[in-house]
């Protein structure tokens, strides 16, 4: 989904690569400086998934109420489990409003109290419902998982998760990012999910000669 305070940005930019979606459309993206594609595996709230030593890193940025991003998710599960050596790092990035806000504390808290993969089947379960995802459903699907409901609800309010929400925006508005999900691969920011075969290709590509589209 565009976010609106970015969208004539985005549309006005010019794309570094020619980069395809599964159904012919060009996919908006641009380069990103080496520092902070470097920071997007450092922030605090961020899940480092699949290969901890993969050869290379696919990092998404995702609002758990964009539907672009509950269809992105199957996605990317797909190919996190094809691809033995993609290094996936998750940034909930709750751009959408004030439940999208609410449910992200959630999920932070959820990702200091879980293992890695504990926190991807929660992220799974909560795109597999439908309709909005606010705290108290964001809430059931992880004590569903046996996480502690007034545990999470006390690190879901600390001042701490607040500004690891902070860092998350600060670090994508930083890098442009006009859209959600958002993904950063290497020296690349894709703005919009391009689909399950073009992420396929962007990756293989990135393996190729280190660059999105060889």
């Amino acid at each position: 989904m565009l976010l609106s305070s970015h969208a004539a940005f985005a549309q006005a930019r010019s794309p570094a690569f020619p980069i395809v979606a599964d159904d012919g459309r060009p996919i908006l993206n641009h380069r990103v400086k080496p520092d902070q594609a470097t920071a997007v595996e450092k922030l605090p709230g961020a899940v480092i998934l699949g290969n901890p030593k993969g050869d290379v890193t696919l990092a998404e940025f995702y609002d758990v109420n964009c539907p672009y991003c509950r269809r992105a998710s199957n996605d990317v599960d797909s190919l996190l489990r094809q691809d033995r050596n993609l290094r996936l790092v998750l940034v909930p990035f709750p751009v959408l409003g004030l439940q999208s806000v609410l449910a992200g504390r959630v999920e932070l808290a959820v990702r200091r109290l879980a293992t890695p993969a504990q926190f991807y089947e929660f992220h799974r379960r909560l795109f597999a419902g439908r309709g909005t995802i606010d705290g108290e459903r964001a809430l059931e699907a992880a004590q569903a998982l046996k996480f502690e409901r007034e545990k999470l609800i006390e690190i879901a309010n600390d001042d701490a998760t607040t500004e690891i929400m902070k860092t998350h925006v600060r670090l994508g508005n930083a890098l442009d990012l006009a859209a959600t999900p958002s993904y950063v691969i290497g020296d690349v920011a894709i703005l919009g999910h391009p689909g399950a075969e073009s992420l396929k290709r962007v990756v293989a590509s990135m393996r190729q000669c280190g660059k999105a589209v060889c």
